[in-house]
């Protein structure tokens, strides 16, 4: 990124508190809503993934260890004095019993990655997220009725994570049907921990650049979000976010649209 205008680096200086705020504040999303801006500035998705992932590994962990120790502490306080204790914040058994789905397409959209041309990659990225953020728009997200359905979204969420990190909107669709909304946005880091784990392990292998001087000035751009995204969180599990979401979507669309534009435009 060293041939960007001071203006393009304070632009990316803000989404990445964006990206923050929302990671923090959903639980999903700091690169699905974030990506596609990104790349209007610069259109090569391989140089962002690695700064989006650690900061994810960063922040994730941060916020599952302070809840799940608070939440320790309130089982600790209730423990002599009632007998329904408040759970943890991760449902780790459904984690178990997804990741065997997801590990292999996960590990498939990893190879994808590195492999397939950046200007292929964007286009996709833009596709899927323009997709997306229909279904935002019209407030109707996809659905899973069955058992089928879950591990076939499932699967699509892992593969389109491995490519992009943007499978979130697959994944949590299965999620919020089976964990408790107290849980599931920490048992959705816990998920995203790993499978960014694996694709930091595979960037590493294939030695693409970590953009480790970038990450020095871009981490507390989205700590500050974080900050704010963690407030964000406890009001939106009680409330109704439908028309954040759906300007969310709109926005998403036209950048999609314009950012796909522009790359077939590219490469002509």
């Amino acid at each position: 990124m060293s041939d960007l205008s001071t203006l393009q680096y304070g632009l990316i200086a803000l989404i990445f508190v964006w990206s923050g705020f929302v990671r923090s504040g959903l639980g999903f999303g700091g690169a699905v809503l974030s990506l596609p801006f990104l790349l209007m500035i610069k259109n090569d998705p391989i140089i962002y993934l690695p700064i989006i992932s650690i900061h994810l590994l960063v922040f994730s962990s941060i916020t599952v260890f302070k809840n799940n120790a608070a939440s320790f502490r309130a089982r600790g306080k209730t423990l002599a004095t009632d007998d329904e204790q408040p759970p943890g914040t991760v449902n780790w058994a459904y984690l178990k019993q997804t990741s065997t789905i997801m590990f292999i397409p996960m590990l498939i959209g990893v190879f994808g990655l590195i492999t397939l041309p950046a200007s292929l990659m964007s286009g996709i990225i833009f596709v899927i997220v323009g997709l997306y953020s229909i279904t935002y728009i019209l407030n109707k997200p996809f659905t899973s009725n069955s058992k089928t359905l879950d591990k076939v979204f499932l699967m699509a969420g892992a593969y389109i994570t491995g490519t992009s990190l943007i499978g979130a909107p697959l994944i949590i669709t299965v999620f919020s049907r089976h964990v408790k909304i107290e849980q599931l946005r920490d048992t959705l880091f816990v998920l995203w921990f790993v499978m960014v784990t694996i694709k930091m392990i595979a960037f590493i292998y294939a030695g693409i650049d970590l953009q480790l001087i970038h990450q020095l000035w871009l981490l507390p751009c989205a700590a500050i979000g974080n900050l704010f995204g963690l407030r964000f969180h406890d009001y939106i599990i009680k409330t109704d976010t439908s028309v954040f979401f759906r300007v969310i979507g709109t926005a998403l669309l036209i950048i999609s649209v314009i950012g796909l534009i522009q790359n077939i435009m590219g490469t002509i």
